[in-house]
């Protein structure tokens, strides 16, 4: 990870960490390494943007920067950040930029850049705009006269979204009772154009976004309320997306969860009876879990682990031609049809493999069962992430909390590279044990990193 650029781009408070000052000078350090990689003519930028309200005050900065260097800017409105990969490849555009802070509370934000490809900008690229905006942006010269950036307002990509997604999911949904969950985010205009469209009967919640109320008890972060109405309207199963619609999570008809890891495994045997699994692999990172993994043994499908984050995923699948990854957190990507994590995708083709298989989600569900685990958030500041990083006693603790475990469990701690965390997983077969574990480790970084900053 970088100065600015964590693993999925630039976040913070809006208007804080993230202020305007900074998006105007992403957006000059941008246009600069972007102007270079198109031959000195003006490049074109997409963005596109979540519900949140500071998009606009974001998106206005990030904007003027471009143009200032020389840009011209296409804007998208409020659109997925998956259908910006697709569209700033069918536009065939320089880059598409993302102002959105995925399934983090609403005073947070982000930017995220993809290039011309439809991937992730690569590191030293990223490195590259983080060189400018180190310099101030004073070694980027300004446009002036006719050279200054044009901006338009595109109102075609939700549409050609819809119809990329209704051909590439190809299935016919009809007899599905759905309920939708659209975390008041960036998914709502297209899951009430798209899953009607392939033949579901849906319910959808989640659709009325204020600019305050993404992710807010809804989505994919809080399946409460989706796993109640489900069983209260007697829905088949039901979806959620995250607040840029880049992850999916599910539940069956009797309201249990169906988290990324389960997703996975039952698109990856349906890909392998249908000799579309290529290398026999999904990649996966190691926050999945224990039983997913034994399942996966079981069926012939190798996996791949990675680090946490869907960069790394993706990183893995290109290297060596994997057609799935993903993670436990609902990022899945689908590399036939997707550059990128794409949850109103994950879910088409979750719910097509529902219908041709005659059965109930609950018995799809049931296909493993899951080790137990736990999940400890410790809030930590960027200076208190480094600290827990350095320090040999909290690492010979761990160490030693992995021995006890005795082969029945793991432990991973680790920093997160979106939100100001120390996250604290402890997984095995006994549930109070890990427990236990998990309070240990937390209570020590507590004690030494954040108390004593």
């Amino acid at each position: 990870m970088g100065k600015y650029f964590g693993t999925d781009g630039v976040r913070g408070v809006a208007g804080e960490d993230l202020s305007c000052e900074l998006a105007m000078k992403l957006g000059r350090g941008a246009a600069a390494v972007l102007t270079d990689s198109a031959g000195g003519r003006k490049p074109r930028i997409l963005i596109g943007k979540d519900t949140r309200i500071s998009g606009d005050m974001l998106e206005a900065s990030l904007t003027a920067g471009l143009c200032s260097v020389g840009a011209d800017v296409e804007s998208l409105g409020v659109i997925p950040t998956p259908a910006v990969a697709y569209l700033v490849r069918k536009y065939h555009a320089d880059a598409g930029i993302v102002i959105s802070a995925s399934h983090n509370p609403m005073e947070f934000n982000g930017i995220k850049i993809f290039a011309g490809t439809g991937y992730k900008l690569p590191d030293e690229v990223e490195n590259q705009i983080e060189a400018h905006i180190d310099a101030n942006c004073k070694d980027i010269p300004l446009a002036t006269g006719a050279d200054v950036g044009h901006v338009s307002v595109r109102g075609d990509g939700i549409r050609d979204y819809v119809d990329y997604l209704f051909d590439a999911i190809h299935g016919d949904l009809s007899g599905l009772k759905v309920c939708i969950d659209c975390a008041n985010g960036a998914s709502a205009a297209v899951a009430q154009q798209l899953f009607p469209r392939l033949g579901a009967k849906c319910t959808f919640v989640g659709v009325s976004p204020d600019g305050s109320n993404i992710n807010r008890d809804v989505g994919s972060t809080h399946l409460d309320n989706l796993e109640k109405a489900v069983v209260d309207g007697g829905f088949d199963c039901g979806v959620a997306f995250d607040g840029d619609a880049d992850r999916c999570l599910a539940c069956d008809e009797k309201g249990q969860e169906i988290d990324g890891d389960k997703i996975i495994a039952l698109l990856s045997m349906d890909m392998k009876r249908k000799n579309r699994l290529d290398g026999d692999t999904a990649v996966v990172t190691v926050m999945s879990n224990l039983g997913f993994m034994k399942f996966m043994e079981k069926q012939g499908i190798r996996t791949e682990r990675t680090a946490v984050g869907d960069r790394y995923v993706l990183e893995n699948m290109r290297e060596n031609g994997y057609a799935i990854g993903g993670e436990q957190s609902g990022h899945v990507i689908l590399l036939h049809h997707a550059t990128t994590g794409d949850g109103e995708l994950t879910a088409g083709k979750l719910l097509k493999m529902l219908a041709e298989s005659k059965q109930k989600m609950s018995e799809l569900n049931g296909v493993y069962t899951k080790f137990p685990q736990v999940l400890i958030n410790v809030a930590a500041t960027p200076a208190q992430k480094t600290a827990y990083k350095e320090d040999e006693v909290i690492a010979g603790f761990i160490e030693n909390e992995q021995q006890k475990l005795m082969g029945m469990g793991r432990v991973l701690v680790r920093v997160s590279g979106t939100e100001p965390k120390i996250r604290v997983m402890v997984e095995g077969e006994n549930t109070e044990a890990i427990r236990m574990c998990a309070q240990r480790i937390a209570d020590i970084i507590n004690r030494r990193v954040i108390k004593n900053a």
